[in-house]
């Protein structure tokens, strides 16, 4: 009896960012401030954050790789946008003189650890890419009031460039949800 093997045939190589074609302002602050550090923070690992955003998105192409290739490839290349997110987020957190780690801090400074209970993890792929689509509204929710509460243009130009991203994704993502409906 032959032995049957399963493969997943669908092809990553030469996936990009997806984001949208502007150039990013530079990466700098006008100065120490530990309160800003702490919303970035929150932006970077928070329930609503960067880093639950690219472990949805990847968990979530991972389980579409096999049958929906073309959505897969697509949410890995959000993934890999909110990736880089994280990393200018993580970049301004430290210019500002805050910890870069896995823990968001309130206003009050306590750390509160980052986990995968902040995800959503639906069954089918329309509830999958509903629920990003929900995950994106909460982050440009959460960056407009955090641009709101901080002080320097610096740090809001680059929260405003990560917000034109997520609105891109927004769009996809509806585009995406119309096809598997």
């Amino acid at each position: 009896m032959e032995e049957k093997r399963l493969t997943n045939i669908c092809n990553f190589a030469g996936i990009r960012p997806i984001m949208v074609d502007l150039p990013w302002p530079e990466i700098q602050v006008r100065g120490c401030n530990q309160a800003w550090a702490n919303l970035l923070s929150v932006d970077y690992c928070g329930a609503v954050s960067e880093m639950s955003a690219i472990t949805q998105y990847i968990n979530n192409e991972n389980r579409l790789s096999c049958e929906k290739c073309p959505i897969a490839k697509t949410l890995l290349g959000i993934g890999m946008a909110e990736m880089m997110h994280l990393q200018k987020l993580g970049e301004m957190i430290y210019l500002l003189g805050g910890k870069v780690d896995f823990a968001a801090r309130g206003c009050n400074g306590r750390p509160r650890l980052w986990t995968p209970d902040y995800l959503d993890i639906p069954e089918n792929a329309v509830k999958m890419i509903t629920a990003d689509i929900e995950a994106e509204r909460a982050a440009i929710n959460q960056y407009e009031m955090h641009m709101d509460m901080i002080g320097d243009d610096c740090v809001c130009a680059v929260l405003a460039r990560i917000i034109r991203d997520e609105e891109y994704h927004i769009m996809l993502l509806k585009a995406l949800r119309n096809e598997v409906s």
